[in-house]
């Protein structure tokens, strides 16, 4: 491999700047560590920092002191692609002409540790598990899906993956942590299959460290060979029963639930979301686990005083968290402030898809449209735009186009309430 990582932008004025480092050096080694990629420069880079460099073919030294950030922006690694085939892959139920990086299938344990995406151990050489725990990257997420492993194979796509018993068995004997997912698909690793599962997890706690238990999502596009449907009323009760009663269990005896169900697992079945202090330090926030009862705990100790604005605000989500937005919006109400809410129905991947980060800009321009007039500002929910770049959503819609579609002033917000509080009292 080879070694070092080129440095992409180095701040003016920056430590790294005085220190006569420029766009294009080399970094080679980091406190005498040497670098193999991004993960290497952030687990070793504890400042003040002795850096050795390459510029052309000349190697030389550099020293950054300890106060502030060094400046330096490095060029990331190239991500691993995922090779197994799962029934469900959200990516293999996409429409073609979206935006390209919507496609990558990542299996990548740097990933994973850096940022928590989901892997499923099916791609570890010695190599990246030497690695793994030399720096001891932990915790990492994976997808289980299924402690058997023919069915989990079955799920996968992937009749040699390895057996996920075997991967955490060497997980737990290294001392690593891991936060754990089941993709739940009805009449697969459901029922009787679901609680074997979550029993041989249960085998590896505390390193093992938490069980999340999400719906498989389907999209209007999946055109998959092998047959799969979306979650019943029906399903999502019998899923929740099951886990509450190890929830029981493994409350009385550790002081936690270890096992924790989606958000939409509640919402399908048409039961109430546990509190805040279910979730404990929120492991799966990211997941879908804990979301709703965050946002409600955060409203719930918003102090919102009277409205000094007279800006008329246009806010809108999915149909799943609307019920819960709306609460929100009209305490708002009540305060003064002038503020509509739109649920939006996602036409573009199909209405078993609810969730905002999912909707695409066209949908939003047609469930908008009517409601745009009587409004000055539109607030969107930074999670509907792509992470980096240009402030897209999905179908590459930019903000600014729906702005001028609207005839309304679009501002991104974080989906809190405290930021869509800010965000009015500073218009």
């Amino acid at each position: 491999m080879k070694r070092g990582v080129t440095i992409e932008e180095v701040l003016e004025g920056s430590p790294a700047h005085r220190a006569g480092l420029r766009d294009g050096d080399v970094l080679l080694e980091v406190n005498g560590h040497r670098v193999e990629d991004l993960l290497d420069y952030l687990y070793w880079a504890e400042p003040p920092l002795r850096l050795l460099l390459r510029r052309g073919r000349r190697v030389f030294k550099a020293e950054l002191p300890g106060e502030g950030e060094p400046g330096l922006r490095l060029r990331h690694f190239k991500v691993r692609r995922c090779r197994n085939h799962c029934i469900f892959c959200f990516v293999h139920q996409l429409p073609r002409g979206l935006r390209p990086h919507l496609y990558v299938k990542d299996e990548d344990y740097r990933m994973s540790f850096l940022y928590g995406n989901y892997i499923t151990m099916t791609d570890l050489s010695e190599k990246d598990k030497e690695r793994i725990v030399r720096l001891g990257l932990s915790p990492l997420y994976i997808s289980v899906h299924s402690t058997e492993r023919a069915l989990r194979n079955r799920l996968l796509g992937n009749p040699r993956a390895p057996d996920i018993m075997g991967e955490l068995q060497w997980l737990r004997e290294h001392r690593l942590r891991a936060h754990t997912q089941i993709v739940l698909c009805p009449g697969y690793n459901d029922r009787q299959h679901l609680e074997r599962t979550l029993e041989d997890l249960y085998r590896f706690y505390p390193y093992v460290a938490s069980i999340a238990v999400v719906p498989v999502g389907l999209t209007a596009h999946r055109r998959g060979t092998v047959p799969l449907r979306p979650l019943s009323v029906q399903d999502a009760r019998d899923a929740l029963r099951r886990i509450q009663a190890f929830q029981r269990r493994w409350l009385r005896r550790h002081g936690e639930p270890i096992v924790y169900a989606a958000d939409e697992l509640y919402i399908k079945a048409g039961r109430p979301l546990p509190p805040l202090r279910h979730y404990g330090e929120l492991p799966q926030v990211e997941n879908g686990v804990g979301m709703v009862a965050l946002f409600q705990h955060q409203a719930q100790r918003l102090r919102i005083t009277r409205a000094k604005t007279r800006c008329r605000f246009l806010l809108f989500t999915g149909a799943s968290f609307y019920p819960f937005l709306k609460g929100f919006v009209e305490r708002l109400k009540g305060a003064g402030y002038r503020v509509s809410l739109v649920g939006v129905q996602n036409r573009f991947f199909g209405p078993t898809v609810t969730v905002a980060g999912l909707l695409t800009g066209r949908d939003i321009l047609r469930s908008l449209a009517e409601h745009a007039r009587g409004h000055d500002i539109l607030l969107v929910p930074q999670n509907a735009l792509r992470e980096a770049g240009e402030p897209c959503f999905l179908d590459d819609v930019h903000i600014r186009e729906l702005q001028e579609a609207l005839g309304l002033k679009a501002l991104a917000v974080e989906p809190s309430p405290e930021a869509v509080l800010e965000a009015m009292k500073a218009c």
